[in-house]
């Protein structure tokens, strides 16, 4: 990868290589191909969403850190299967500020 500044970038663009490609053996293949398909990205967004609450009230940083990265993936993952990109979330965030 490049650049810290461009990783949400460069994840993104894995997940949708894998979304088109669908190499065998790829966690992110599984999530495209999965027979319960966005049911099970939204369970995961929502077993990451309770171990990255229960890192913050444990005050665990490396654990916090590694569930919001989590929680990141699989939301970039759910963007990309209805068809919006991270420029979609730019523009929400600018929109916001």
């Amino acid at each position: 990868m490049s650049d810290d500044a461009d990783v949400i970038d460069d994840v993104f663009a894995v997940i949708e290589d894998r979304k088109e490609n669908l190499p065998e053996g790829s966690y992110t293949t599984s999530l495209f191909t999965h027979e319960k398909g966005e049911n099970a990205v939204l369970e995961k967004l929502g077993e990451e969403t309770t171990e990255l609450i229960l890192a913050a009230k444990d005050d665990d940083r490396e654990e916090l850190a590694h569930e919001s990265a989590d929680i990141v993936y699989h939301l970039l993952v759910l963007l990309s299967m209805k068809e919006m990109d991270v420029d979609d979330l730019r523009e929400e965030l600018a929109e916001r500020r």
